[in-house]
């Protein structure tokens, strides 16, 4: 053996003590070298400052790759949490600590900041060995094992979708180290994570290739922290704007703790001075290149519609919106972008931010928009006027409707990038902003389908309001007062659920009376249906397909009809502040109230809600071959194989007018109001009306349709009186009604042997509390609606 001498040796021996030797070096916003060979990433932190602080970062993770499951959530593209990291050194190891950065004492002396930092806990989330300290001080780390930490939530997002038992898999979970990417302000790492489960549920047994083992990529950005010079805006709940919490212990007795800091890029003027100036630094969105055409131009042209409410408020040439340049990264943080995201099932698109939780300053702008929302659009509207228009142009052309509907989409979803809350209350005021759910116009002109203004064009009174509130400058109170005098405003919490009671708020709703466009829809809704057949059909495509694109016809009312219940026990209300008229909140006058219930109890007639006896014929179609999950979970319960069940469709829209008057919450309110002003419809007035029309007499074919909703009005009934979120109130006055009811069934129940057999059942039903309790837990016992929102969690 020969030993090595001279140079040679004094070269082989720097070369094993060197942790770094013969490896690539990217210098930039930390020192960075990625061992391939080994499979590590070290980085050389800063040099630790006297409290050994190597390095203070703005830190947010990312979905690389998505699951591919809309229920799930976890989807490409899909931003963490944005936190403050420290690096710490602590004798000989590094510390990775989020600091809480939500408990301050801000502007105070030292000892008072010290107190506020100490008194709450922090997050150390990882801890790592110092591999070497370089000659100028900095500290050299492993980071690989702090990059395939489990930072998305990933296990906890699979198990709360029903995805039991998965858990992360540290020998298949593994640092990429060909995706290292260093710039001068943000490092960019990325980690393959690998999650294990004996026993998959349906949406990974539908996707992955070996449901047991699903594997997504993970990226990690570190960046700069924003330079100072940045001015927080204090929160307005009239504005529109997204908010972040902070308690400041340094605040004046006569000023609250709690504050709240508005959430916005930073948008500079050149000219400070100037009504209308250019800005420093641009707001650009950049539109994913796999969008394909012509979507990724509707797309862009939706998103560039904000760049005139910027213009408003004196800002010239501050927003754009481009095609994404080949070979950039959309996770990169120094880009806006507009992500086209792909998934197994149709479900709900995002606006997300990275924002500094700090100030409220948005870094970058993230967009996730789901390619089969615009999918499900074509079903609609091809429905409504048939396959064979598509790709003729004009109003009519599911298409261009559809695209028309992209365009709306790309701006409302930027609109939450650019710090924007939905506005729920602005389709009863002629379309005032983008930021609500807009749901189709769908017209009558000469008794046909006519789509000519199904969506609006460009941004509204309101969003033009709310981004001169969140960017331009002046009396930004003045502002908000202002428009809370002509504008209404109401967002998620007070208008999502059925049991909500804002009469100008709900969702995908449209015009400023609820109650008459229920009844415009309903007769569009009729007329939709008495010519729905084969020619909503594409060439070529499968029959069955008939009764997926069934449903969104048959429930074309199903959120006017929410919309509607809304004003029955409802409460108009604002989100004022000292000195606003509106401070003061008022009941829905009576008249309307019983308005309402009129034309809710119209949708849930026997007439209202038969299919037509030639279309259903063509409801029945069967498909050999595999089954498709988007099929599958947009259907109606058939009877039997594809066997189309109408009285299934009925008792379906029966059930979506008792979940909108029996929702806890309205019940509440009804008692409440009508204990005030005994001229107010109470719990005992409603179901009253409902039991009344639910049991009106029906014949011919409708009679079965009809004792279908009696059957479910009564069992929805009962169920409500044992719900514990009911008020006991309201429960007294349903079950005494439940009991009247049995009296008269029994008592009367008619000559004929159906209705004398069905009458008779459900008063021993009613009067026999164990079996009606034992129905009731059923888990099947009512028929659900096919999803009419995206499926998956909450949209932004």
């Amino acid at each position: 053996m020969l030993a090595l001498a001279g140079p040679a040796a004094a070269k082989a021996r720097s070369d094993a003590t060197d942790p770094v030797a013969g490896l690539a070096r990217q210098e930039g916003l930390v020192l960075v070298y990625a061992d391939a060979a080994k499979g590590r990433v070290l980085v050389a932190l800063p040099k630790p400052d006297a409290d050994g602080i190597a390095g203070r970062y703005l830190y947010v993770s990312a979905l690389k790759t998505g699951l591919g499951s809309a229920p799930v959530g976890l989807d490409r593209a899909r931003l963490g949490d944005t936190q403050v990291l420290a690096f710490r050194k602590v004798g000989g190891k590094v510390l990775a600590e989020f600091e809480n950065t939500r408990f301050r004492a801000a502007g105070a002396p030292v000892a008072e900041q010290a107190a506020a930092r100490e008194a709450f806990a922090t997050s150390v989330v990882w801890a790592g060995k110092v591999e070497a300290t370089l000659p100028d001080g900095r500290l050299l780390v492993d980071l690989s094992s702090f990059l395939t930490r489990d930072v998305i939530g990933i296990a906890d997002a699979l198990k709360q979708a029903g995805e039991a038992g998965y858990k992360p898999v540290g020998d298949l979970s593994v640092v990429d180290t060909s995706a290292v990417k260093v710039f001068p302000e943000n490092v960019e790492f990325e980690a393959l994570q690998t999650y294990a489960s004996d026993t998959p549920g349906p949406e990974t047994r539908n996707i992955a290739p070996d449901p047991k083992l699903i594997t997504l990529a993970v990226r990690h950005s570190l960046v700069k922290l924003p330079e100072p010079g940045y001015q927080p805006r204090a929160f307005d709940p009239r504005s529109g704007a997204f908010d972040g919490l902070v308690l400041d212990y340094a605040a004046p007795l006569d000023q609250d703790i709690v504050q709240r800091l508005a959430r916005r890029f930073r948008l500079e003027k050149t000219d400070p001075a100037a009504a209308v100036s250019t800005v420093k630094k641009p707001i650009v969105f950049y539109v994913d290149r796999a969008a394909p055409e012509p979507i990724r131009t509707a797309l862009q042209e939706g998103a560039q519609w904000w760049a005139k409410a910027f213009e408003a408020a004196g800002f010239k040439d501050a927003y754009r919106v481009e095609i994404m340049p080949e070979g950039a990264d959309p996770l990169d943080v120094r880009y806006s972008v507009i992500n086209w995201v792909n998934r197994a099932t149709r479900g709900w698109s995002y606006g997300q931010a990275v924002t500094d939780p700090r100030t409220g300053e948005i870094v970058k702008g993230s967009v996730l928009l789901g390619s089969l929302r615009v999918r499900q659009d074509m079903l609609i509207f091809e429905g409504l006027v048939g396959a064979d228009e598509s790709g003729k142009g004009g109003p009519n052309d599911p298409i261009q409707v559809s695209l028309a509907r992209i365009r709306q989409l790309s701006a409302h979803e930027v609109g939450h990038s650019l710090g924007f809350a939905h506005n729920f209350a602005a389709s009863t005021q002629g379309r005032a902003s983008v930021m609500d759910y807009p749901a189709p116009r769908v017209k009558l002109t000469d008794g046909k389908i006519d789509l000519s203004d199904a969506y609006g064009v460009g941004v509204g009174k309101w969003d033009a309001f709310t981004v001169d509130w969140l960017y331009g400058d002046g009396d930004l109170a003045a502002k908000a007062a202002r428009a809370a005098q002509t504008l209404r405003y109401i967002t998620d919490q007070d208008a999502r659920a059925v049991g909500t009671g804002q009469p100008h708020a709900a969702i995908w709703d449209d015009g400023d009376e609820p109650v008459a466009e229920l009844a415009r829809v309903m007769a569009v809704r009729r007329v939709a249906i008495d010519r729905f057949g084969p020619h909503a059909l594409r060439p070529g495509e499968p029959a069955q397909a008939l009764k997926r694109k069934y449903v969104p016809i048959y429930l074309l009312h199903r959120y006017q009809l929410e919309a509607a219940a809304k004003l029955v026990g409802g409460v108009d209300f604002s989100y004022a502040v000292r000195g606003d008229p509106s401070a003061k909140a008022e009941v829905v006058p009576a008249a309307r109230q019983r308005a309402a219930l009129a034309g809710l109890l119209a949708a849930m007639t026997p007439q209202a809600l038969d299919t037509p006896e030639a279309l259903i014929p063509y409801l029945s179609s069967g498909q050999s071959g595999d089954t498709d999950r988007q099929y599958q979970i947009e259907v109606f319960d058939g009877a039997g194989g594809p066997v189309f069940d109408a009285l299934n469709a009925a008792d379906v829209g029966a059930g979506m007018v008792l979940d909108a008057l029996l929702a806890p919450d309205r019940l509440a309110r009804l008692t409440e109001q009508h204990r005030r002003d005994a001229a107010q419809p109470g719990v005992g007035e409603v179901v009253d009306r409902l039991l009344a029309q639910a049991f009106a007499p029906a014949s011919g074919r409708l009679a079965e349709v009809a004792r279908r909703i009696q059957s479910r009005t009564a069992l929805e009934l009962a169920a409500a009186s044992r719900r514990p979120d009911v008020s006991p109130a309201a429960k007294a006055e349903i079950s005494q009604r439940l009991a009247d009811l049995a009296v008269k069934l029994k008592a009367g129940p008619g000559p004929e042997p159906s209705d004398r057999a069905h009458r008779l059942t459900l008063a021993a039903l009613l009067t026999d509390k164990d079996e009606l309790a034992r129905v009731l837990a059923q888990p099947k016992r009512r028929p659900e609606a096919p999803p009419g929102m995206p499926i998956g969690s909450d949209e932004d």
